[in-house]
Order: C-alpha cells, then sequence, then structure tokens
C-alpha cells in the first residue's frame, strides 16, 4: 500500500523522467549501442527497461548529504561499451536541463532545484506532500 499523497507527489516527477528518457533517445540513442539484452526505445511499457538510457529519481533522506533529503537523479547508459566522459557530460547536461524545465512546469511552487550533491545531482526544495 501507498500513501497517496506521496503518488500524487511524485507521479509528475516520474512524468519528467519518462520524457527526459524520450528526448534522450531520440537526440542520442544512437550514439552507442545499447545492451544486447535491451529491447529498443518504446517496445516496453516502461522506458527505464528499453532503449539506450535509463532516467530515475530515488528519494534519500539525505543522511551525510549537505543538501539533506531529496530525490538522487541516475541518468544510466545501458550499454556493453565505455563511455567516453565528452559523451557522458553532453547527456547529462541535456537531460538536467529537461529535468529543470519539467520541474519548474509539471511542479511549480515547490522551488524544487538540482543541486550537485557529492558525485551525483540531487532534486532539493519544498518536498512537502501536502
Amino acid at each position: 500500500m501507498s500513501n497517496p499523497k506521496l503518488h500524487k507527489w511524485e507521479k509528475p516527477l516520474y512524468e519528467i523522467l519518462r520524457g527526459v528518457d524520450a528526448a534522450l533517445e531520440s537526440e542520442f540513442g544512437n550514439i552507442l549501442p545499447k545492451h544486447p539484452s535491451r529491447p529498443p526505445h518504446g517496445a516496453t511499457a516502461n522506458p527505464q527497461n528499453d532503449g539506450l538510457f535509463r532516467v530515475t529519481a530515488n528519494f534519500t533522506a539525505g543522511y551525510g548529504s549537505q543538501h539533506g533529503k531529496g530525490y538522487t537523479i541516475d541518468i544510466d547508459f545501458v550499454t556493453l561499451r565505455d563511455v567516453d566522459q565528452a559523451h557522458r557530460e553532453s547527456v547529462e547536461s541535456r537531460a538536467l536541463q529537461l529535468i529543470r524545465e519539467g520541474l519548474v512546469k509539471k511542479i511549480p511552487g515547490r522551488n524544487l532545484k538540482i543541486e550537485r550533491d557529492n558525485r551525483g545531482w540531487k532534486i532539493v526544495g519544498d518536498l512537502a506532500l501536502d
């Protein structure tokens, strides 16, 4: 059983991430071969399970973090090849830009920001469920 307020809060976040995944597939999906066990982009109901990219966000209480609680962002390449730094940086930059735009559009008035947190990225700000 899940909290309906949590579901209401996270639903637009996951819609943003699905849109980011689709944009990355469209813009960068041919830079590397996807993992051989992955179906083509759009072949499954959940974009985390197909194509070259997997874009996710997971809540963390923020222990040991300078920013506290928030949603860590993972932008993964699902390939057997090594991903060079230039490709990684350009994909990450585009993904973060799209997530920022999506937060403003789909979750307005929460002062949500994306901050560097240790070696990754985190969505922080007003995460209240009301």
